[in-house]
């Protein structure tokens, strides 16, 4: 009976604090940076083993004894660790994180009182490499590379004129490319608006100077001098068509 008890107990925890929304957890975090996936445990009843699980069968399996105090991990890397000491709060740390690290994750802890499951989810994103080109047609090539999710691109002035392209790659990461062609315009100046998650930029183009001009995308949080870097060769136009870019209407 008193075992009957304690697992009911268990689950009506459980389900509140699945309604409240504190069982189940949301994290994204940019490539490169610390993932800190929380497992919260309000019981006054000390811990007797809390076990962290990524959702494979081959994947990570990271547990913790207080009667030992012993941390044992098995297919675990380096860069996984308790964020603090595992007695009072065994939050998971994994630092740096990169894509490999993204998934489902689920906390357990085991103590006289029952057993409590907490869950996380960690999405992680990728700032992509942002170029802005052209050629001697006044074609401007806006490439936002290797990003997750994929960026969005508009111009400015905004234009009908324009035709997109989309590579996904193996690692989940996505490559977009916008092309819009000015050849009938007046305009010096092009602008390319980038929206990532991780990022935004805004990549101004001269379509009268006859060099190529190359931006590499900074986060949004951050502030740093514009470098111009190297111009690029024109082999980055051997994958471009001139019939690809179409008229809407």
């Amino acid at each position: 009976m008193t075992q009957t008890w304690a697992v009911l107990a268990a689950l009506l925890f459980f389900l509140i604090n699945l309604v409240e929304g504190s069982a189940y957890n949301m994290v994204s975090v940019e490539s490169g940076h610390e993932a800190v996936l929380s497992c919260p445990y309000v019981s006054k009843v000390p811990l007797l083993m809390v076990t962290w699980k990524m959702k494979c069968s081959t994947c990570c399996l990271f547990a913790y004894r207080s009667d030992h105090n012993e941390t044992r991990k098995l297919n675990c890397s380096e860069r996984m660790m308790w964020k603090y000491s595992p007695d009072s709060d065994p939050a998971l740390r994994i630092y740096p994180v990169n894509l490999g690290d993204e998934g489902n994750y689920t906390c357990e802890i085991a103590s006289s009182a029952g057993n409590f499951l907490f869950y996380s989810s960690l999405t992680v994103t990728v700032p992509p490499t942002v170029t802005l080109t052209h050629d001697e047609s006044r074609v401007a090539v806006c490439q936002a590379s290797a990003g997750k999710p994929a960026a969005d691109i508009s111009w400015i002035p905004a234009s009908n004129h324009s035709t997109e392209e989309e590579v996904h790659h193996p690692n989940g990461t996505v490559t977009r490319v916008s092309y819009i062609g000015w050849v009938n315009s007046m305009l010096p100046t092009v602008t390319c608006l980038v929206t990532h998650p991780a990022t935004n930029q805004t990549l101004s183009l001269d379509l009268s100077c006859a060099e190529t001009e190359t931006f590499r995308s900074t986060p949004s949080h951050e502030r740093r001098d514009e470098v111009k870097p190297p111009v690029l060769s024109e082999s980055i136009y051997q994958n471009y068509n001139p019939r690809m870019i179409h008229t809407y209407h």
